[in-house]
C-alpha cells in the first residue's frame, strides 16, 4: 500500500472472482465468524467444566461454613445446582443465548450489571495503553531502522535489540509494582491506586504499555528496514524527494500493515494481562472484580467474566482480521482460495 502510484512497485493483486455464494469477502467473513463462534463455545464449555471439576460445594463456600443447611439447599435449587450436570450445561447455554451471563452466588448480583458498571474502566485502560504503544513504538522503530539501515551504526542496533528484548520480557504487573515504588512511594509524584483524575491513569497505562511498546518497536524496525529497501522507496529517493516525504508518505504506510496486525493481536493479550495490572493498582475494572470473585470462590461471577474476557479478545482478533484484509486484499484471497 502506498499513496503514490507513480513510484509504487508492489505486485498487483488480481481482482477476486465472485462465487455463487457472494464472493470471497462473504466467504472470508463467514469463515471468521464460524471460527469465533466455535472458539467461544470451546471457552464456554471449558469454563463450565473446569469450575465444576474443581470440586467442593461453591454454594457452601459462598454462604460460609456456618450457614444453615436449609438455606444452602434452597440456594442450590434456586441456581439449579441440584440438577444433573448435563441439565446444568444445557440451561447455561440457553441462558447465554438469552443474554443471561449468570449471577453471583454470594450477592445474587447479575453479571451483566457488573460488566456494565466496570467495563468502561477496563476498556479505557486498554485503549489508552494501545494508543501510547502505537505513538511510541512505530516512530521509534522507524527511527532506528533509518539509523541502522544498510548495516550502519552496529552499536546502536545491538543496544536497541538488547534493551527492547529485556524490557519486553518484563511482566506488566511487575512493571506496575516497580512504578509504584519509584513514582508513588519514593518520589510521591503520582497516585498509586484508584481511578480519579488524569494523573491516576499514568502509572497503570505505563505499566501496560512499556513492555508492549518494546515488542512492537522491534517489529516496526524490521518492517521499516524491509520497506526502506523496496524499489519504490529507492525510486522516491532517486527523485530527490525530501526525506520526510519519503519516510512518512511512502515508507510509513507500508510498514504499518504487519505492525498494526501484531499490535491489534497484542491488544487482546493486553486486555487479559490487564487483570493483574488492575489488581496491582486497585483499578475498578473487570480484572479487579475477576480476581475478587476467584478469591471469594464466587463461581457465578468467575464463569460470567471469563466468558466476557473471551468475547472481548475474540472480537478484537476478528476486527484485526477484517482490518488486515482491507489493508491487504491478498489476505482475503488466501483465506478463500
Amino acid at each position: 500500500m502506498t499513496t503514490d502510484t507513480t513510484v509504487s512497485s508492489a505486485p498487483a493483486v488480481a481482482a477476486p472472482s465472485r462465487s455463487r455464494h457472494g464472493g470471497p469477502w462473504v466467504v472470508f467473513l463467514v469463515r471468521r465468524l464460524i471460527r469465533s463462534l466455535v472458539a467461544m463455545w470451546v471457552i464456554v464449555t471449558a469454563a463450565f467444566l473446569v469450575l465444576r471439576a474443581a470440586g467442593g460445594d461453591p454454594v457452601r463456600a459462598a454462604l460460609g461454613a456456618t450457614a444453615d443447611e436449609s438455606v444452602v439447599q434452597a440456594r442450590r435449587e434456586q441456581l439449579g445446582l441440584d440438577q444433573p450436570l448435563i441439565v446444568q450445561y444445557v440451561d447455561y447455554l440457553l441462558g447465554l443465548l438469552r443474554g443471561d451471563l449468570g449471577a453471583s452466588l454470594i450477592t445474587g448480583r447479575e453479571v451483566t450489571d457488573l460488566v456494565a458498571q466496570r467495563m468502561p474502566a477496563t476498556l479505557e485502560l486498554a485503549a489508552l495503553s494501545f494508543v501510547v504503544i502505537l505513538l511510541v513504538a512505530v516512530p521509534l522503530g522507524l527511527f532506528v531502522a533509518i539509523l541502522t539501515q544498510g548495516g550502519r551504526r552496529r552499536g546502536a542496533e545491538v543496544a536497541f535489540t538488547g534493551v527492547t528484548a529485556f524490557i519486553a520480557a518484563i511482566p506488566e504487573y511487575l512493571l506496575g509494582v516497580v512504578l509504584i515504588i519509584v513514582f508513588g512511594i519514593t518520589a510521591h509524584l503520582l497516585p498509586v491506586a484508584g481511578r480519579g483524575g488524569p494523573e491516576s491513569y499514568i502509572l497503570p497505562v505505563a505499566a501496560m504499555s512499556i513492555a508492549a511498546s518494546a515488542s512492537i518497536a522491534r517489529i516496526a524496525r524490521i518492517e521499516a528496514l524491509a520497506t526502506l529497501g523496496d524499489d519504490y522507496v529507492r525510486t522516491a529517493r532517486s527523485k530527490r524527494l525530501p526525506a520526510a516525504l519519503v519516510y512518512f508518505r511512502h515508507a510509513l504506510p507500508n510498514m504499518l500493515t504487519a505492525t498494526l496486525t501484531i499490535g491489534g493481536t497484542m491488544l487482546g493479550t493486553m486486555v487479559a494481562s490487564g487483570v493483574l495490572v488492575e489488581q496491582v493498582f486497585n483499578w475498578p475494572g473487570l480484572g479487579t472484580a475477576f480476581v475478587g470473585a476467584i478469591t471469594a470462590k464466587d463461581y457465578g461471577i468467575v464463569q460470567g467474566l471469563a466468558l466476557v474476557y473471551a468475547a472481548i479478545i475474540l472480537t478484537i482478533n476478528l476486527i484485526v482480521d477484517i482490518v488486515l484484509s482491507l489493508l491487504d486484499r491478498r489476505t482475503t484471497l488466501m483465506e478463500t482460495s
